[in-house]
């Protein structure tokens, strides 16, 4: 019995196989497309419970894709991206993704985030509907991102990242979510352009 049904959508067609045969071993009904227009159709056709999307594709981007699984299919989505800065994420917040996972990503990383996502869709609503306030995202968690944001810079497994912000937590006396936030609000603070 499937696990759920998911669309993948990647324009890199080797992270497309990856990505489809892992999900399909792991006991998914998995649709996949390599660019924006094809998902759109086949989300259309097929209507996932899920979709995992790449951001940046040539045409329509994952951004674009978010979108009309949103407002016409109420499809819920995530990313998988490569891109940690603070326009990229202030969009996943905007779109209301369920999950923003960042790339390089190997299947087993991908997987349990995608039965995570599956479970949450499952539960009972809370009182707000999750599209209602884009800009409350629950899901998308501070530690998360840390974790994302360290496993980018330094190349890192996403079990190693994760003991590297404990230790990083631990050292400066902090709380873990606590440094997740300081990580990520240096992010932020680099990201910005600059003041003149």
């Amino acid at each position: 019995m499937s696990k759920g049904k998911i669309l993948v959508v990647d324009d890199d067609r080797l992270v497309l196989a990856t990505l489809s045969y892992g999900l399909t071993q792991a006991g998914f009904e998995v649709i996949d497309a390599d660019n924006g227009d094809d998902a759109i159709l086949l989300a259309r056709e097929h209507r996932p419970e899920l979709a995992l999307l790449d951001i940046r594709m040539e045409g329509l981007t994952g951004f674009d894709v978010a979108a009309y699984l949103r407002e016409f299919l109420q499809t819920p989505f995530m990313f998988l991206s490569a891109f940690t800065d603070e326009a990229t994420v202030a969009k996943v917040k905007e779109l209301g993704a369920v999950a923003y996972l960042v790339k390089p990503l190997d299947i087993s990383q991908i997987v349990p985030a995608v039965e995570a996502a599956f479970a949450r869709l499952a539960a009972p609503p809370p009182a707000a509907a999750a599209f209602e306030s884009p800009s409350e995202l629950p899901l998308l968690d501070t530690t998360a991102l840390a974790v994302g944001v360290l496993m980018h810079r330094y190349s890192l497994p996403r079990d190693e990242a994760l003991a590297r912000l404990m230790s990083l937590a631990a050292a400066d006396g902090h709380s873990l979510p606590e440094q997740a936030r300081r990580i990520v609000d240096a992010v932020e603070l680099l990201a910005r352009p600059g003041q003149h």
